[in-house]
């Protein structure tokens, strides 16, 4: 799945109280800042990504050509009240890009409007037709996969920086998408969970084809093997992927699986050994090959105490992609599969 998205962009931020479900946002504007003009805030919204504020009149008379959806929230729902910022980003001749599982066409009145207005509504979370079922045949080449402790936990970033380490140092390498934020960024994937789940295995084997045996396909992760709302999606691009190593993403400080109480996260060392048992099945000698923190609620003096410590007890690099680089994380890589 390619997408082609007209830069520079407004990015919406609806409400939200905080970064968590703003994450299409957040990832957009860190990883693509040259193409981000501005932001657009509800009142309510906790949220600032440091851009400046703009209605979708102004931005578009600043240069911005898109609306980007910025919100990933639980189901991927559009908010009522949000709708009538849809219509403004028409009316002032943007484009709309959204994420979301309702498709931007269902909004009544909102496909009329953009064909009158000769502007596009671009839903990401829409699958190819035809994909196949899963084979479970060996493919060539090498693949690293995120997995995480639960959603928003760092698994897009951990692959970017990832794969931007493995081409800076001259490698074989690909950032393989599987999420709506990741497609943004890339111009390319596949939304993984928007597939029927008989062919999520099937579709992660389209998105990570036959390659070269010096190649790696880096590939974002979806929510968590330990996730009550996710789990299968998860499994699915598991099993579809067929990981040769893997990257744990966690964040420093959470201990419940976010937005279902009672639910608690798994150690490093639980989610080791559960990804391992399940990516036997269909690669035999997947392993763990290290660990991806977001150290961010952290206090600076604890980071470094923070990741060495989880290191020595799994034994593996552990790295904050985005505070320290991801440079040790592929120095194990290369040695490990050399």
């Amino acid at each position: 799945m390619q997408v082609e998205l007209k830069a520079p962009y407004l990015l919406f931020l609806g409400d939200e109280p905080d970064v968590s479900h703003a994450k299409t946002a957040v990832g957009i504007a860190h990883w693509r800042p040259e193409s981000c003009v501005a932001q657009f805030r509800l009142p309510g919204s906790g949220v600032d990504l440091g851009l400046p504020d703009m209605t979708p009149a102004e931005a578009a008379a600043a240069g911005a050509r898109s609306l980007i959806w910025g919100v990933a929230g639980v189901g991927g729902k559009v908010p009522k009240h949000w709708i009538p910022t849809l219509f403004d980003a028409v009316d002032a001749g943007l484009d709309i890009v959204a994420g979301t599982h309702s498709s931007l066409t269902r909004i009544p009145g909102l496909a009329d409007a953009a064909e009158k207005a000769g502007v596009s509504l671009i839903d990401i979370r829409k699958p190819p037709a035809d994909l196949p079922v899963g084979t479970g045949v060996k493919r060539s080449g090498r693949r690293l996969l995120m997995v995480g402790t639960d959603c928003v936990v760092g698994k897009k970033f951990s692959a970017l920086a990832i794969a931007k380490e493995m081409i800076d140092r001259g490698m074989n390498a690909d950032f393989r998408a599987t999420g709506q934020t990741g497609i943004m960024i890339s111009g390319g994937g596949m939304p993984i969970d928007a597939v029927v789940s008989d062919f999520v295995s099937g579709a992660a084997e389209v998105l990570s084809p036959d390659n070269a045996d010096d190649h790696w396909d880096v590939i974002e992760g979806q929510g968590s093997l330990y996730h009550p709302g996710y789990a299968a999606v998860t499994l699915g691009l598991m099993h579809g992927s067929q990981p040769d190593g893997f990257v744990v993403c966690h964040e420093a400080g959470r201990t419940m699986i976010e937005g279902f109480p009672g639910y608690r996260m798994p150690s490093i060392s639980e989610l080791i050994e559960l990804t391992v048992a399940n990516g036997r099945v269909t690669n035999s000698n997947i392993r763990c090959v290290g660990v991806s923190i977001n150290t961010s609620g952290l206090p600076d003096g604890e980071r470094e105490g923070y990741l060495g410590k989880i290191g020595d007890e799994v034994g593996l690099p552990c790295v904050d992609p985005v505070a320290i680089g991801v440079g040790p994380l592929v120095d194990h890589i290369v040695k490990t599969f050399k």
